[in-house]
């Protein structure tokens, strides 16, 4: 019987409800399944109440996952390569957090390859990450603004986009009978408020904060009896505000913002999909945004910021399934190690106007949005195209580019001395 080979994954946890764990237990999900691959992964960028390793039930000594604080250390990472011996290192995420990685990209690559799963917000074309993009075998790009991005950047560099996919028959439409007693038994004699539905991490970039304060003003106009705002989130997120502060500050404690605060499975967050009559994305910068993918694959309609990778999912260049809101003004904001990147913000009126537009449309209006989105996430993003160009790029990497012994098509650098 052949040994499986080993991939060695540096993400958040795949077991968290983040776009980017998701997309990470999709991925290692995909490999095991073909009996071929096993896993050993850092999972991190959460707090976690026991660091012991963990064995994935059902899968036994195939998947192991170490949980850590941030996303781990030259030390650790060399401690695992040669401890673990792997066949690839898989790592994905915002390539600012991996800075120290690169940095030992000459111990690494020399043994094994390393495949990046890389996320990016927006333009300017960031220049400063060729160094990165050029220090890895091979990238997948999320998005189509990603994947254009590492092509002018580094055009050498081996590129793939691979956008995230959803799992259709999880994130599935229900029957109107079945949507009307979710909502019973969710709201109770308050069922026939139209509802919007936001699905984010509370970061200040999600722009949480404000969508309360104009979603408020959006009430007062239409009443705030007809409208709710449902926000699946961690109100006190370090990364983000207090919403519940907000709200109470706001005096609209009365059931025209709702928070949904538990931990849930993707059958039930499938479930508030439907519940919806939209859902929203404001974000001033986006690689993705996982949770409107998933709206449209229930077949509800969404509002987004027409920025990084929603963009694409809110039209295909023909057709629309929901309304973008063209950004009103760009800013630059950066750190030391990313020196400049855009985002792009919508302002208080045209969201409002969005909303307004949403709630006015008629029912079938909005249905017919909705089922062009479903077709549109069923052919662009779908579980079974994502599976197949993840086991086709990890097999041709594993076949050409080898490991250890095998390792072959890099040359390590070395600093001579000149004289």
């Amino acid at each position: 019987m052949t040994e499986k080979k080993k991939i060695f994954v540096i993400s958040d946890h795949p077991l968290a409800p983040s776009g980017v764990g998701s997309q990470t237990r999709y991925v290692i999900e995909t490999l095991l399944n073909t009996g071929r691959y096993k896993v050993v992964c850092l999972g991190g960028a959460v707090s976690h109440q026991d660091y012991s390793p963990q064995k994935v039930d059902g899968w036994g000594d195939d998947w192991i996952i170490y949980p850590i604080k941030g996303y781990g250390s030259a030390e650790m990472v060399r401690s695992a390569i040669f401890n673990e011996r792997p066949d690839v290192l898989w790592f994905m995420t915002d390539p600012r957090f991996y800075e120290w990685l690169w940095m030992i990209e000459n111990e690494i690559r020399v043994h094994v390859p390393m495949v990046y799963y890389h996320v990016w917000d927006n333009y300017p074309y960031p220049d400063y990450n060729k160094k990165y993009y050029e220090s890895t075998d091979v990238i997948a790009s999320i998005s189509k603004v990603t994947h254009d991005i590492v092509n002018t950047v580094s055009p050498t560099v081996e590129n793939h986009y691979i956008p995230h996919a959803v799992d259709s028959s999880t994130f599935i439409p229900l029957d109107d009978q079945s949507i009307q007693t979710l909502k019973k038994q969710q709201f109770g004699d308050d069922d026939k408020k139209f509802t919007f539905f936001w699905n984010n991490r509370n970061a200040r970039r999600k722009l949480s904060g404000t969508l309360i304060f104009w979603f408020n003003e959006f009430a007062e106009k239409v009443g705030p009896e007809n409208v709710r705002l449902l926000m699946h989130t961690d109100p006190k997120d370090p990364n983000g505000q207090d919403l519940t502060k907000i709200i109470s500050k706001l005096g609209i404690d009365d059931g025209r913002i709702l928070l949904s605060t538990k931990k849930i499975d993707p059958g039930t967050l499938a479930s508030m999909y439907n519940m919806a009559d939209c859902t929203i994305n404001i974000s001033d910068a986006e690689g993705f945004g996982l949770a409107t993918l998933e709206s449209l694959s229930c077949q509800t309609p969404i509002i987004v910021n027409m920025t990084g990778g929603l963009q694409e999912q809110v039209t295909d260049g023909e057709e629309w399934f929901g309304i973008g809101i063209e950004p009103v003004s760009k800013v630059i904001i950066g750190s030391q190690g990313v020196p400049y990147i855009y985002e792009d913000r919508v302002c208080k009126e045209d969201v409002i106007a969005a909303l307004t537009k949403m709630y006015k449309m008629s029912p079938a209006q909005r249905k017919l949005l909705g089922l062009k989105g479903r077709q549109h996430v069923v052919k662009n993003y779908n579980f079974g195209k994502f599976k197949k160009q993840w086991i086709n790029l990890i097999d041709s990497i594993v076949e050409n580019r080898g490991s250890w012994e095998t390792r072959k098509g890099y040359v390590p650098w070395e600093i001579k001395e000149i004289s």
